[in-house]
């Protein structure tokens, strides 16, 4: 067993987050992490409040464990989803793209631990003067849109910097990462890539397999140009993009090729012209599982490591 302030923090048993994936992160998925001991996350993304509320009652109806639900700030349904899960007596709350400032207060007050996801230094500490109960540090290997520090340079600064917990994601997808994680003074890990290939999340099977069977270095990392890099998996759609940046054309026609193709791979399973967003980590990512086969596995792992290494140290 490893236990962490994680897990003291969120009343779960193992230092394990789900990643708030677009698309693909729903009740069904939540509900079978948490049910394993770790922490699901359902992803709003871009949808209605009243989609999100249907999903956070489905999850209740699937677990009596906590889970918690991730708010893309830039949503145009932010504010309203942000309520609900007030309203709903969600125990968590994920962000990400942007800062929650304006909603910390609120949730406090409804008793929702308030966990953004930070690309820096400067926005955790920020966070922390805000009154955030964590962050997650996430680095340059994860999947979906990235930031710029490598998660071995970033998680260490960033536990440097403040005094609360702080989580550490991207380039994560087994016992080896955790025990390296937490060896870099994190308190645990969020993952995303190893769950696309859980029995229970129901991302279009096309996907899986494309995840299943990548190599080291399948990914690549679309919209440079424009500020809002993504990391994915290379197909035509990514050779598409990357020509549109060669040419040097502009933001707007980037964005309209873009637009709704993280549905096209996730939902139609169209994995030549969609998005297939996943980490640097796919390349170790090669059989399906349910989530307690993961994250047991992931434990099982991370606890055999440290035995190992303690007989090394002299």
């Amino acid at each position: 067993m490893i236990k962490t302030k994680l897990c003291e923090l969120l009343n779960i048993e193992h230092p394990i987050i789900q990643g708030g994936m677009a698309w693909i992160a729903d009740s069904s998925l939540a509900a079978a992490v948490s049910n394993a001991g770790g922490l699901g996350i359902i992803a709003a993304g871009n949808a209605p409040a009243e989609i999100v509320r249907e999903e956070i009652r489905k999850a209740k109806a699937l677990t009596d464990r906590p889970f918690g639900v991730n708010i893309m700030l830039l949503s145009p349904h932010a504010d309203e989803i942000a309520k609900v899960v007030c309203e709903e007596k969600v125990a968590v709350v994920t962000t990400g793209a942007g800062n929650p400032g304006k909603y910390i207060e609120m949730w406090k007050e409804n008793n929702i631990k308030v966990i953004p996801v930070v690309p820096s230094v400067a926005l955790a500490k920020r966070m922390e003067r805000s009154g955030v109960d964590a962050v997650i540090a996430e680095g340059h290997e994860s999947g979906g849109h990235i930031g710029e520090l490598t998660t071995m340079a970033l998680v260490p600064q960033v536990v440097d910097a403040v005094s609360i917990p702080v989580v550490a994601a991207g380039g994560i997808a087994d016992g080896r990462g955790l025990l390296a994680a937490l060896s870099l003074g994190a308190v645990g890990v969020q993952m995303g890539t190893r769950f696309l290939v859980a029995k229970e999340c129901n991302v279009h099977q096309n996907y899986k397999q494309r995840v299943l069977s990548a190599k080291d270095i399948d990914t690549v990392i679309t919209g440079l140009s424009t500020g809002h890099p993504v990391r994915s998996l290379r197909n035509r759609f990514t050779r598409e993009l990357l020509n549109i940046e060669k040419q040097g054309l502009d933001a707007e026609v980037f964005e309209q090729k873009a637009a709704g193709s993280l549905k096209r791979a996730a939902v139609d399973g169209d994995i030549d012209f969609g998005s297939v967003m996943a980490g640097q980590i796919s390349g170790l990512v090669k059989k399906e599982q349910t989530c307690r086969e993961i994250i047991e596995e992931i434990i099982d792992e991370a606890s055999t490591l440290y035995k190992a290494l303690g007989g090394m140290v002299k």
